[in-house]
C-alpha cells in the first residue's frame, strides 16, 4: 500500500510524490533506524502543510483528536503500527483502558475516540473506555452520528491500580492532556 498525495495542484506535487516513491526503501530504512534509536510517543499525529512544491511537518500533537479523519485505506497500517508499539512497551498486554477527555458533547472528538478504540481492538486487545467525568456514575452508552456507539464507564481505583468495575487492565492509554489539573482518582498512581 503506497500513499498518494492529493491536491488541486498537480504539477510539482507529482514530481515530489515520484521522488518519495523512488526513495521508499531508503526512507523506510532511515525511519526504522530512528524508531529504534529514539522511542517516540505511543501515538501522536503530525500536521503537514502542502505548498504544492514542498511538504512540511508543522505541528505534532501528543493527544491527537483526528483519528476519525484517517483514510480508511490506511487503517491496516494503523493497526500494524499500533501492534508494533504495544509489543514494544508491553508485549504481554491483553487489555487496555482508554481514558478520553470529558468532551461528551463533542461528537467529532467521540468519533475520534471510537476510531482509536477500534484500531486498538484490531490489535487483539480487550479495550474499554473509562471516564474521568464525575457525571458518569454507571456504564453510559453514547450514540454517535456515524452509527457507532461508545460505552463510557466510571473509573475505579483500588489501591494504586486504576480500572473499571470487573476490569483490571494491563495498560492504560490516557488521551487527555490534564490541562484542567490532575483529578484526585489519578493522583499518586
Amino acid at each position: 500500500m503506497v500513499p498518494h498525495l492529493t491536491t488541486a495542484l498537480t504539477g510539482p506535487l507529482l514530481e515530489l510524490e515520484r521522488r518519495f516513491l523512488d526513495a521508499t526503501p531508503q526512507i523506510e530504512r532511515w525511519l526504522r533506524a530512528q524508531w529504534n534509536e529514539h522511542t517516540p510517543p505511543f501515538y501522536s499525529s503530525t500536521d503537514l502543510r502542502n505548498a504544492g512544491f514542498k511538504l512540511a511537518p508543522v505541528d505534532t500533537n501528543l493527544f491527537p483528536g483526528g483519528f476519525n479523519n484517517l483514510n480508511p485505506a490506511f487503517l491496516p497500517l494503523c493497526v500494524q503500527a499500533a501492534m508494533s508499539a504495544i509489543e514494544k512497551f508491553c508485549p504481554d498486554a491483553r487489555s487496555l483502558l482508554l481514558i478520553p477527555e470529558n468532551h461528551t458533547r463533542n461528537q467529532f472528538y467521540l468519533q475520534n475516540v471510537a476510531q482509536i478504540a477500534a484500531i486498538l481492538k484490531q490489535t487483539g486487545l480487550n479495550v474499554r473506555l473509562g471516564s474521568l467525568n464525575p457525571d458518569i456514575t454507571q456504564p453510559t452508552p453514547v450514540e454517535l452520528p456515524n452509527g457507532q456507539s461508545l460505552l463510557l464507564e466510571p473509573l475505579v481505583r483500588t489501591g494504586n491500580r486504576l480500572g473499571l468495575d470487573g476490569f483490571d487492565p494491563c495498560a492504560i492509554l490516557l488521551n487527555n492532556d490534564l490541562s484542567a489539573g490532575i483529578p484526585a482518582i489519578l493522583q499518586g498512581l
